[in-house]
C-alpha cells in the first residue's frame, strides 16, 4: 500500500520563512509532520513563526547561517534535544545574484556557492550519522532547471545548482545502503518573493520582458507556485519514495522539454 504519510517525523526545511520553504512545510504538516525550520536573521525566524502561527502550524525556528558548520551543528543537537532527530532534510537555503559574469566579483561568485552549495553539504553532513544510525532517512535538495540549463546573469547560481545535483546523486551512492535516500525538486519558474521583481508590471503598465518570456518558454504557460511543489516534496519525503534514489523531479510546467514556439 503507497504510504504519503509523515505522521511523527520531524522534518528540518533550511530557509523556511516564506516562499518555496515555507510551502513545502505547510504540506509536511499536513501529512502529520512536525516542523522545523532556521533562517540567518532573528527577524526573519519571528516573522516565519508568526505565519505559521497563523496556519495553526506549531513549528520550531533557530536562527542559523548554514554555512556555518559549528552553527548547523549546534541547531541539529538543539533539534535532536527538543524536538527529535531529523527525519527529513529539506536543503532550501540559497541566494541568486543576477550579475553579468564578466562583471561579478569573486568574492560575490564565492558568496552564491557557499550558501547554494556548501550549505547543503554542510547541514546533510551533520543529519547524516543520525540517519545512518537508525537505518532511515530522506534529504531532499532544492535544486533549480539550472541545474541543467544556462543563462545570463547567473553563472555562480549555475554553478552551485549543478553542484548541487551532483551532490545529491553522490549522497545517494554513498548512503544508499543506510536506507536513506537523497533526491532533488528542480522548480521551474516560481511566483515568490525573490523573482517578485521579474513580475513587476513596467511603468506603461505592460508586462515585464521577462515575465512574457517565461510564460512563452513554459508549456503551462504560467508561472508556478510552491503549491505545485507540494505534491512532489511529500511524495520524496514519504514511504512512497523508499526505492527513489539519486534523481532531481523538475516541477517546471515542461519546459525543460519545450523547445519552443516557432516564430511567426
Amino acid at each position: 500500500m503507497v504510504d504519503f504519510s509523515l505522521k511523527g517525523k520531524v522534518a528540518l526545511i533550511t530557509g523556511a520563512s516564506y516562499g518555496i520553504g515555507f510551502g513545502i512545510a505547510t504540506a509536511y504538516h499536513k501529512q502529520g509532520a512536525k516542523i522545523v525550520f532556521n533562517d540567518i536573521k532573528q527577524d526573519l525566524v519571528d516573522k516565519g513563526l508568526a505565519s505559521y502561527k497563523e496556519l495553526g502550524i506549531d513549528a520550531t525556528g533557530y536562527v542559523c547561517d548554514v554555512t556555518n558548520e559549528a552553527q548547523v551543528q549546534d541547531m541539529v543537537a538543539k533539534i535532536e534535544k527538543n524536538v527529535g532527530p531529523v527525519d527529513i532534510l529539506v536543503n532550501n537555503a540559497g541566494i541568486i545574484k543576477r550579475i553579468p559574469m564578466h562583471e561579478m566579483k569573486a568574492s560575490e561568485f564565492r558568496q552564491v556557492i557557499d550558501i547554494d552549495l556548501t550549505g547543503p553539504f554542510i547541514v546533510s553532513k551533520c543529519v547524516l550519522p543520525s540517519m545512518m544510525k537508525r537505518n532511515q532517512g530522506k534529504i531532499i535538495n532544492i535544486c533549480s532547471m539550472m541545474s541543467e540549463l544556462g543563462r545570463e546573469t547567473v553563472s555562480a547560481y549555475a554553478a552551485a545548482k549543478g553542484g548541487l545535483k551532483m551532490l545529491t546523486r553522490n549522497i545517494a551512492s554513498e548512503y544508499g545502503e543506510y536506507n536513506i535516500q537523497c533526491n532533488g525538486i528542480g522548480p521551474g519558474y516560481i511566483a515568490t518573493p525573490q523573482t517578485a521583481p521579474l513580475r513587476e508590471k513596467q511603468a506603461d503598465g505592460s508586462r515585464h520582458p521577462f515575465d512574457s518570456f517565461i510564460c512563452a518558454k513554459t508549456p503551462a504557460a504560467r508561472w508556478g507556485t510552491p503549491e505545485d511543489l507540494m505534491g512532489p516534496a511529500v511524495f520524496l519525503a514519504s514511504g512512497a519514495s523508499d526505492f527513489v534514489n539519486g534523481h532531481v523531479i523538475y516541477v517546471d510546467g515542461g519546459i525543460l522539454a519545450y523547445i519552443g514556439k516557432q516564430p511567426k
